[in-house]
């Protein structure tokens, strides 16, 4: 072992271009994983009109992507850390092309939430993946700016199913043509992590970086070895993605009840989000890599959570403010949160710590989905009874109170003495 650790060291660091470019291939696999994921929400009008789902149907169809991550993330997290990055990657690509096209084999619901189950299955295992891969491939300053680009990239996928109804408007007569679509995605993630695959490799036999770290025994009481400040990211996690994921599902559907737009206008109001998050991710990452204060910065953008969706309902002012708001937040908050994870917890550890987190944030997904969309048919949502949808958008704001009490809560614990530098820049390192 100490002539492997010594063949090792001896070797340089792998080039800038290998790294840049395996991240530019991590985050076209999640550029297809995004694609997948979003492309149902332009069509739930569709899916109303043509098939007669309910919203609590279409809350089923994308809440139930992540019932099997309530127990495959933590797996999947697992076996990451057991067979590597790369391997593991590809399966998790592969399952997501195969849910992509058993959700459009038919018009059955049951087919489709069978399609869309494969389908979690593998995407948020194939999330954990790639945090992890770049958690090996890039330390320190580089750290939060490398996942800012991932989810730049990652997050044209969404904007770019989000806004299918502007530039792909041929395909909306029927609600399987927009589905269909999605399985070119499917193909480029599966393509992208066999690139990966190869460059990994590479840079494993020519350059100083350690082979796809792997855990000698899986050993769950790891589970509860990690530190309080890492329980209050996770908690902080859940809830800041419960409201908003949950609230684009039908947030397309709502637009064009409430305030009477049509659908391209309002999937674009939805892509607002994700735009914002593309340009200023990476620029929140350098800035939280610079100044540190990663927990106020957090608490910063949970209080961003509070107001904005009273206001799509209470307020006659303009979706584009309320949306725009949503979308710093969607920003700042996971351009600090993920790699905020990667400073707590060991190396060899990121794999599970990931995995679980992730676990948690999909039993949130997965129940916030079937809430809202049981609230809204209970509160009559619709056209005609437009208040229908406040209870469903005091739920979200109620998430993001919770958002700032956690954020706190990090941010207390990171200032005593058992603190792991969460709030330390570069500017506040010696």
């Amino acid at each position: 072992m100490s002539s492997i650790t010594e063949n090792i060291s001896s070797r340089p660091d792998p080039p800038v271009m290998l790294r840049w470019t395996v991240l530019v291939m991590v985050s076209l696999a999640m550029f297809g994983n995004y694609y997948i994921y979003d492309s149902l929400s332009p069509v739930a009008d569709l899916l109303k009109s043509q098939l007669n789902f309910s919203d609590s149907d279409i809350g089923l169809l994308q809440g139930i992507y992540s019932i099997p991550n309530i127990f495959m993330v933590l797996i999947g997290g697992i076996v990451i850390d057991k067979i590597g990055t790369v391997k593991s990657s590809f399966i998790f690509a592969t399952l997501c092309l195969i849910g992509a096209l058993v959700t459009i084999a038919t018009d059955s619901f049951t087919i489709m939430a069978t399609g869309r189950l494969i389908f979690g299955v593998g995407a948020e295992s194939l999330i954990v993946a790639v945090t992890t891969a770049l958690g090996r491939w890039f330390k320190g300053k580089e750290l939060s700016f490398a996942f800012g680009l991932n989810l730049t990239i990652a997050r044209l996928g969404t904007f770019a199913a989000l806004n299918s109804p502007n530039w792909g408007s041929w395909m909306y007569e029927s609600w399987r043509t927009p589905l269909l679509m999605a399985i070119i995605p499917g193909i480029i993630c599966v393509v992208s992590v066999i690139v990966y695959w190869g460059l990994e490799r590479h840079a494993v036999n020519n350059y100083a970086i350690k082979a796809p770290g792997k855990q000698d025994e899986i050993n769950f009481k790891d589970i509860f070895s990690f530190s309080g400040s890492y329980w209050f990211i996770v908690l902080l996690c859940v809830v800041f993605y419960s409201a908003v994921f949950p609230f684009q599902t039908f947030a397309i559907k709502m637009m064009q009840e409430v305030h009477n737009i049509d659908r391209g206008s309002a999937a674009f109001l939805s892509s607002i989000l994700t735009l914002a998050s593309m340009i200023l991710t990476p620029l929140f990452g350098l800035m939280s890599d610079f100044v540190g204060k990663r927990s106020l910065i957090m608490m910063i953008g949970s209080a961003l959570l509070v107001p904005v969706y009273l206001m799509l309902v209470y307020t006659n002012i303009s979706p584009f403010v309320p949306f725009s708001l949503l979308g710093i937040a969607f920003a700042l908050i996971p351009a600090v949160m993920w790699p905020s994870v990667a400073i707590i917890v060991e190396e060899q550890k990121l794999g599970t710590a990931y995995g679980l987190m992730t676990l948690i944030q999909n039993i949130g997904l997965a129940g916030f989905n079937f809430l809202i969309g049981w609230v809204n048919d209970v509160s009559g949502a619709s056209a005609s009874n437009v208040m229908g949808y406040a209870p469903g958008m005091w739920i979200f704001s109620s998430l993001g109170f919770f958002g700032m009490l956690f954020a706190f809560m990090l941010r207390r614990a990171e200032l005593g003495p058992k603190g792991h530098g969460l709030e330390k820049g570069i500017r506040s390192k010696s």
